[in-house]
């Protein structure tokens, strides 16, 4: 009856996807900054560099399968599901860029996680933790939704269903038996995000005074350094929680590191984009109306912060505004509140966004005569995989903002191209290895296609999520997360073979008793090969992998030498490259080269005056 049913609605349901899914806006370069004439201008140089980067999308890939991730949210955004390198060494990206620049502060722009586990956020804290110095994260909208799209109240997940399957998804290497890994609030919501984030700031000694929200109900959080020369001086903040948990938003102010002989500071109003209203279903996302596309910053929020604003303008310092959302993806009615909270300012705008996973530079002059020059930083969980040491200067008598954004990594010269860029990657990463690379590239490619190969249909999606349950119709999913789990056990065994010499942590893990004192290989192997008989041992079989593959993961970050972090960071990079290459340029979302030149993707600074 399940499968008569599932026929009869899936021509229409795959119409409908398809009618909502083709509903493409072709690509219209965005106007661009003025042109520079180098050597122009009387720039002092008001701030030492920091470093800019965003959408590291770490991903829990453990827990229960999910249509969504297996197919349908791919169909919807295509980097949604990523070669099985990224959720094992994607994480390595990040803290590469964090530890070639030790000195220097960094802001992330958002999106740290994917799914939004309490898992990945455990695993990026112990990333940002090791940095060892002050930095500043903005919520993006993968922080605090399910994969930056749902906002299920996970609150009420005993009669929401899909807020049950979010907290599945997230319950990593565990079957629901087990307790470990098995919280009631394995899901990680907006206001788990912003608790966990200011648990982490009251924990820093020059940072004291911070009040942490209780663990339910509405709660004001509002916080002012009392250092000075702080780099996060201040917090505004506000948690919600139940159906309104998706406005919760999290305001910072930081105030970056002036440069020798500066005369003045740069203010950073770091935004919450991600007040994502109400609750949508399903069919909303389908139909392309999603909480997290979109861009929201609600009066409460410019209400709290404006004071920052006219305290800057009062000392004479700059101000620069950020936030997750690039500016065109922010919402009518929030470019409206912000555009009156920025002519509070006398001088030039200055907007720094992540989001697109693509990277620009951008000049706004809609919505009023002075323009905003907007810097988009890409991603580091897809390619172009790039970050930005971010420095300003200012023309005083010209009423002109410089904006450098060096564009990393590089080599002696700036990168022009995406050969250029991918060459700084290998130099400084597969390039220490004493491994040829197009060995390196070529074991990166079978992994990437297989994983493409094994993808589901968006009609899958809409079967299940649009008809009945019954029991088995899940076997073509289970087939396609085994073998996601196979090319990341695959991967895992890769890393034993080449970088042996500090492997003995995955060696010695204390394996699962279902392993029979086997050992790492032999395990890995005898998994590999067992051939379920039915559903109920398929879903077995998937869980004990999923086990080994959490255990054996968590244990690759217990791996410090130098070669170990150079390999795995070379695996992700190229993996995403690989994906990148593979992708049709019609699904991936304007991220070609070309596109991307024609927004000044390689530019390296650019200024911006009253008018």
């Amino acid at each position: 009856m399940c499968h008569t049913i599932l026929r009869r609605c899936s021509f229409a349901l795959a119409s409908l996807a398809a009618a909502a899914l083709s509903a493409c806006v072709s690509f219209s370069p965005q106007p661009g900054p003025d042109a520079q004439v180098p050597g122009s201008g009387n720039y002092q140089v008001l701030t030492t560099p920091i470093v800019a980067l965003g959408d590291t999308q770490e991903h829990e890939p453990t827990g229960w399968p999910l249509y969504d991730n297996d197919s349908a949210v791919d169909a919807y955004v295509e980097v949604a599901q990523r070669p099985p390198e990224q959720p094992l060494f994607g994480r390595r990206i990040m803290e590469w860029a964090l530890q070639a620049h030790p000195n220097e502060n960094f802001l992330h722009l958002g999106d740290v996680l994917d799914l939004s586990c309490r898992s990945e956020a455990q695993r990026m804290s112990r990333v940002f933790n090791a940095a060892g110095r002050a930095g500043a994260i903005l919520p993006g909208n993968h922080d605090g939704l399910m994969f930056g799209i749902y906002g299920y109240s996970i609150m009420d997940d005993i009669l929401n269903r899909d807020a049950q399957k979010w907290n599945q998804a997230c319950r990593r290497g565990a079957s629901l038996e087990e307790k470990a890994n098995k919280g009631q609030n394995e899901a990680f919501s907006k206001r788990d995000f912003i608790q966990m984030y200011l648990e982490g700031q009251a924990a820093v000694p020059s940072q004291p005074g911070i009040q942490l929200p209780p663990a339910r109900g509405s709660h004001r959080v509002s916080w002012r350094n009392p250092n000075a020369e702080a780099f996060l001086s201040g917090i505004e903040a506000h948690v919600l929680d139940g159906y309104a948990y998706a406005d919760s938003f999290l305001a910072q102010r930081i105030q970056l590191p002036r440069a020798p002989g500066a005369t003045r500071n740069v203010i950073v109003i770091g935004l919450d984009t991600n007040q994502a209203g109400p609750l949508v279903s399903s069919w909303d996302t389908l139909m392309g109306r999603s909480p997290g596309s979109i861009g929201h910053v609600n009066l409460d929020q410019v209400r709290a912060l404006t004071h920052w604003v006219t305290e800057a303008k009062q000392k004479g310092d700059l101000v620069v505004f950020a936030g997750h959302h690039n500016w065109r993806a922010l919402g009518l009615p929030s470019r409206l509140l912000l555009r009156s909270l920025m002519s509070r300012v006398d001088h030039p705008l200055v907007y720094l966004s992540a989001h697109t996973h693509r990277g620009f530079w951008a000049a706004h002059r809609e919505l009023d005569i002075r323009p905003v020059l907007e810097l988009n930083v890409s991603s580091l969980s897809d390619w172009p995989v790039a970050y930005r040491r971010v420095s300003f200067a200012y023309d005083e008598a010209a009423k002109r903002i410089l904006v450098r954004g060096e564009l990393m990594p590089h080599g002696e010269d700036p990168v022009e191209s995406d050969d250029e860029l991918m060459a700084a990657w290998e130099g400084q990463t597969c390039g220490s290895l004493n491994v040829p690379v197009d060995a390196i590239r070529a074991v990166d490619g079978e992994l990437v296609r297989k994983q493409r190969e094994s993808r589901g249909s968006l009609v899958g999606w809409l079967l299940k999520r649009f008809g009945p349950d019954c029991e088995g119709c899940d076997a073509t999913l289970y087939e396609h997360a085994h073998a996601y789990q196979d090319a990341m056990l695959d991967a895992i065994m890769q890393v034993k073979q080449f970088v042996d010499a500090d492997t003995r942590t995955l060696i010695r893990a204390e394996f699962p008793s279902w392993c029979k004192g086997a050992s790492f290989d032999e395990c890995v192997a005898n998994l590999r090969a067992e051939q379920p008989k039915d559903y109920a041992e398929q879903v077995d079989l998937f869980r004990r992998k999923a086990k080994l593959v959490d255990l054996l993961g968590g244990h690759l970050d217990d791996l410090t030498e130098p070669r170990a972090r150079a390999y795995m960071t070379c695996r992700a990079v190229q993996a995403a490259k690989l994906d990148f290459d593979a992708t049709e340029e019609t699904r991936n979302e304007n991220r070609s080269e070309a596109k991307r030149r024609a927004e000044r993707f390689f530019l390296t600074e650019a200024s911006v005056g009253m008018d």
